[in-house]
């Protein structure tokens, strides 16, 4: 029978009154506290959420999921592919040739790693059809020495489709004049955005036919095989599974933990640091409520008194303040949730304006992997994030109000 009226003045001690604005203020500052370390929390993890994604849609969508290579150049790959196929992990196979070297034009330089590709077979195991701005991956023809470069490197090499490169092979060739490099002339026939800088500035696509002729091998040898598996952390074990059935003195695998794990770990592992620290300032804001109710428990001793001579039991008592703490908190919790979900869903966007705004990239894509600044929500960082700003305020509760359960009648009643 008295539940209600101990929840109704629970939460009416949240509420100002004439002489207790001091106390209804600091109720206020911890519930805004709390709000603002939820929103915080909230809206970096949904930025590490957003690096996570953008690194395995975009850099690990360009990057071999895995490879198997020779210790000289595949006659037959298709036959080898058909093999490959047969594990139920490997979705899709294309062959490829790589070749590092620089690309140059009019005096400009940029270091490049040519990957060569059947144009058919690579949109299997390549997310590059998505990102074309001009051109195709069809106009890579045989024979036709085409190339297709990032537009990062095209701004430094300054050219566009139709115009000429020239790409210097880390090679040298002697003649009876001395050695000279080996060049080939490229025409450029398609320009692409990934929006990664490793990838837009120094990767580059050309026909098969047309590297194996710049190795001096057969037009239909190849490098290697290029691998996309249905989980990309299958690919460290699957890759090796698949050369050592293939034979493992003639094939060797590779995968992209190799190549860019290092830095999807240490993506992984800001997340759950910068995770723990975000929830030490939820944890703050939350014990701010200890305080609060310290200094209500000291004001309304008089009132507890008379609640304990009407037949209160200490357990009510209790009740009244951890109903008190409670309320902050889901207020604090609820109102932190909700602006900091709309923040995440913004803070792209906010940050892009910004950048416009003042002329100043805050993501370099020669520093970091990506020249955005990504967002990500995920239901369950919003529920781990709500669930432990209320379970803290609600153990924040526990201690005043056992204090105030302890509060004597007769010694409270003493001085008023």
């Amino acid at each position: 029978m008295f539940r209600p009226l101990f929840v109704f003045i629970g939460t009416r001690y949240t509420r100002a009154k004439r002489r207790n604005h001091f106390v209804s203020f600091i109720s206020l500052t911890s519930m805004i506290g709390l709000a603002l370390g939820v929103v915080v929390m909230i809206v970096v993890l949904s930025v590490m959420n957003g690096f996570d994604h953008e690194m395995r849609t975009r850099v690990l969508g360009m990057v071999p999921h895995a490879t198997i290579e020779g210790d000289a150049p595949i006659d037959d790959w298709q036959s080898l592919a058909a093999k490959v196929k047969q594990n139920p992990k490997v979705v899709a196979v294309a062959p490829f040739t790589q070749m590092q070297g620089l690309l140059t034009n009019d005096g400009k330089v940029q270091k490049i790693l040519l990957n060569a590709i059947d144009p058919a077979q690579e949109r299997n195991v390549s997310i590059i059809d998505r990102f074309m701005l001009q051109g195709k991956l069809d106009d890579l023809a045989p024979g036709s020495f085409g190339i297709v470069i990032g537009d990062k490197a095209a701004a430094k090499l300054d050219v566009g489709v139709g115009d000429k490169l020239t790409f210097v092979a880390p090679e040298v060739t002697v003649t009876p004049a001395g050695m000279f490099p080996r060049m080939k002339r490229f025409t450029v026939v398609g320009t692409f955005h990934v929006g990664a800088g490793e990838i837009d500035g120094y990767i580059g696509l050309t026909n098969l036919t047309d590297l194996a002729r710049l190795h001096r091998w057969q037009p239909d040898q190849v490098q290697g095989l290029r691998l996309k598996f249905n989980d990309l952390f299958d690919a460290p074990r699957g890759a090796w599974e698949i050369a050592q059935h293939l034979g493992e003195s003639q094939y060797y695998a590779r995968d992209w933990t190799r190549t860019h794990g290092n830095l999807y770990q240490a993506i992984r592992m800001e997340k759950a640091m910068i995770g723990l620290l975000l929830l030490l300032i939820v944890a703050v804001a939350a014990f701010n409520i200890i305080s609060t109710l310290v200094m209500v428990v000291n004001d309304k001793k008089g009132d507890i008194a008379i609640l304990r001579t009407l037949g209160a039991t200490p357990g009510q008592i209790m009740a009244i303040f951890m109903v008190q703490g409670t309320v902050i908190g889901v207020v604090g919790t609820l109102i932190g949730t909700a602006v900091g979900i709309l923040a995440a869903l913004n803070v792209s966007a906010a940050i892009a304006l910004l950048e416009k705004v003042i002329g100043h990239k805050f993501l370099n894509a020669d520093v970091y992997f990506i020249d955005y600044l990504p967002s990500q929500v995920q239901t369950q960082d919003v529920l781990m994030v709500g669930g432990a700003a209320l379970v803290l305020s609600f153990l924040a509760t526990l201690y005043p109000a056992w204090r105030a359960a302890r509060t004597q009648p007769a010694q409270a009643l003493r001085y008023e």
